[in-house]
């Protein structure tokens, strides 16, 4: 497929409304997230999207959709909490992680309870797909989703899956519990995941500190092996939690995490 240019939201719109061209929709569902194009028009080729029966993968799942609620996430959407629940339901794995993906960034406490229903049967339900490269549920997007919602009645629920044998999963519940208690020991779990063998598991370390406000944490990240982008993009993000839950001038810590950053620039 050749992309349109020049491209703007009408021919977006247009294109995502079509059925002719099944790339041309993919493609428009995700130029409207990645360039916030938040009118209702927008919004609502978008939400049809979310039904579609058309773009099919070969295993049966919904490209499409998939594009969709990501787009639906980044616009952060009200409007879209009622369709997002409802495909958390879907056929497709990537659909259901992307739909818990942009609840979390939409950040309505209705998509609670929805969230936790994914995560029934714990830690020895949570196994592999035969044939799969991937579990029954996409417990890192749930659980992390949890965490930023605030759910702290998921405590129970989410704590068991720190025991699980995927590290990623470990590590996004070590970020939740985090967020949901302060506790340090969960903090210092996400810390330990930065010195990881594996490049993928210390780039998850360094995401899941960056939703966080855990400046402690701020050394370790800028002394990660891992590319300077990430690490910068986790202490921003370190950054900003920290100075949500301030009311006054920066603290000494922040100061020494600006002065981290400026270093890695």
């Amino acid at each position: 497929m050749t992309t349109p240019h020049p491209y703007n939201s009408e021919q977006a719109i247009a294109h995502l409304q079509q059925t002719e061209d099944l790339s041309l929709r993919y493609y428009a569902a995700w130029w409207l997230g990645k360039f916030r194009v938040t009118e209702p028009a927008a919004i609502t080729a978008l939400l049809t999207a979310m039904e579609d029966e058309a773009d099919r993968s070969p295993d049966g799942g919904y490209p499409l959709r998939r594009n969709a609620a990501r787009a639906l996430g980044k616009l952060k959407s009200p409007q879209a909490v009622t369709s997002l629940i409802e495909n958390l339901n879907s056929s497709d794995y990537y659909v259901r992680e992307a739909c818990a993906q942009a609840l979390e960034e939409i950040g309505d406490p209705s998509a609670i309870n929805p969230l936790r229903e994914l995560l029934a049967g714990g830690v020895a339900a949570a196994k592999p797909v035969p044939g799969k490269p991937h579990l029954v549920q996409p417990y890192e997007a749930i659980i992390e989703a949890l965490g930023t919602l605030g759910a702290t009645e998921a405590i129970p629920e989410i704590k068991p899956f720190l025991e699980h044998s995927v590290v990623k999963v470990q590590l996004a519940t070590a970020r939740a519990l985090y967020q949901l208690t302060g506790q340090q020991q969960y903090g210092q779990q996400l810390i330990a995941g930065l010195s990881a063998e594996k490049l993928p598991l210390r780039r998850s370390a360094l995401m899941d500190l960056g939703a966080t406000d855990y400046l402690p944490a701020a050394d370790a990240i800028a002394q990660t092996p891992a590319e300077n982008s990430l690490k910068l993009i986790a202490l921003k993000g370190l950054l900003e939690n920290h100075l949500q839950q301030q009311q006054q001038e920066l603290s000494e810590q922040a100061v020494h995490l600006l002065k981290l950053m400026d270093s890695l620039l």
